[in-house]
């Protein structure tokens, strides 16, 4: 869009025609963006599954939402997306810089690096694998639930990769510009995606070849060369606009390899799912699990602080790496709460053992040594007004 922008200026447009312009430019952005819905034989094969029904995916668990009893200060509705952020970090979140430079050649026996949010590089047993990309807004078009920090890694420097996982399609998971930079990459030319059932769609509107993609339902595994990954259930919804709302699933990851096991819970409310997962897949030397976005006006949507750590005990983690926080705000509370409130409760629990690097910082269970970094600075929430 800046691209359209430019070429207005230098032809001298105004008035309607740039307006004109702009709203073509707009929509056909949007049009790419927002994706695809599945169709035609996908869809058939979808009407097989227990947990689809007309037309739509279902969440093992209804989520309702109370918006009288929201809490959360700042502006309310979609203006908080576009409005200065009250909840964003006063200063500069500290990052340690990745290029491609800092990858070895072979990935470790086991090792992961957080992006920020739900983005992640992890190594495992000699594979690497990316979940979640996103390196930008969390929104169809840019401005738009802008990040508090950027990623510490440019797409364009990502190291070769063995697999995308994908859990779902909302924005803040599923990134149009890395889904297209990835499917056009040389240095990513043997590297598949594992995606949910009907996401599919969206990456092949996105131009990447439909061999390279396997959709994955609950309960299905995807094995070569030693690792397996397997699909779970997790309460939640999945959409890019509203009228596409549970057209294609949402899931949970466990990655299994000779020796190690890693947990990645995707979006979730807390269930007996995370039951299940444990005693079919774990125990897990790592577990990544999603702490931000709750709030009691959505209660299933996302997992509340104390339920975490009871998710944690239920997949049988030896190691707790929280995510979903740090870069974005969903729920209108201050950056560092559910991290505060995590690290407290893991504690007073003298159970869990929780690991929490700064984005970018290479993670080895065992070696590394994580800091309460969030705490050491003076990042206390204010309006930035360069936002």
């Amino acid at each position: 869009m800046r691209d359209v922008f430019r070429i207005m200026v230098r032809w001298g447009l105004r008035g309607g025609a740039v307006l004109a312009l702009l709203a073509v430019a707009t929509g056909c952005h949007l049009y790419m963006t927002t994706g695809a819905v599945p169709e035609g034989e996908a869809l058939v094969s979808y009407e097989q599954l227990p947990y689809f029904r007309d037309g739509r995916f279902l969440s093992p668990e209804v989520l309702p939402h109370f918006p009288e009893r929201v809490t959360g200060g700042g502006p309310s509705g979609w203006s908080r997306f576009l409005l200065p952020n009250p909840h964003a970090p006063s200063a500069p979140l500290p990052q340690v810089a990745l290029t491609r430079a800092s990858f070895a050649e072979v990935p470790a026996p086991l090792a992961a690096y957080w992006l920020g949010h739900s983005s992640l590089i992890i190594e495992l047993e000699g594979k690497r694998l990316l979940v979640d990309p996103v390196f930008g807004n969390a929104a169809p078009l840019p401005g738009i639930v802008r990040r508090f920090v950027e990623a510490p890694l440019r797409r364009d420097e990502l190291p070769p990769l063995d697999y995308v996982l994908i859990t779902h399609d909302h924005y803040d998971h599923l990134e149009y510009a890395t889904m297209c930079a990835l499917g056009r990459s040389e240095t990513q030319r043997n590297m598949r995606f594992i995606v949910p059932f009907g996401v599919g769609a969206h990456l092949r509107k996105w131009g990447i070849a439909p061999e390279r993609i396997f959709e994955i339902g609950w309960g299905q595994t995807h094995t070569e060369g030693g690792l397996t990954i397997a699909s779970e259930r997790t309460i939640h919804y999945s959409g890019r606009t509203y009228g596409t709302r549970n057209a294609s699933l949402w899931v949970s990851y466990s990655l299994k390899g000779q020796q190690y096991r890693v947990f990645v819970s995707g979006d979730s409310g807390y269930g007996e799912h995370y039951k299940d997962v444990g005693a079919r897949h774990g125990p897990f030397d790592l577990a990544f699990i999603e702490i931000d976005g709750w709030n009691p006006g959505w209660p299933k949507t996302h997992m509340f602080p104390e339920e975490v750590i009871r998710a944690y005990h239920d997949v049988g983690a030896r190691a707790l790496v929280p995510v979903h926080w740090g870069v974005f705000d969903l729920a209108r509370h201050p950056w560092d709460e559910s991290i505060n409130l995590i690290a407290d409760l893991a504690a007073r629990d003298g159970k869990v053992t929780l690991l929490t690097p700064r984005m970018g910082e290479r993670l080895v269970p065992g070696e590394t040594v994580t800091t309460p970094w969030w705490r050491q600075e003076n990042f206390s929430t204010r309006i930035d007004d360069e936002r």
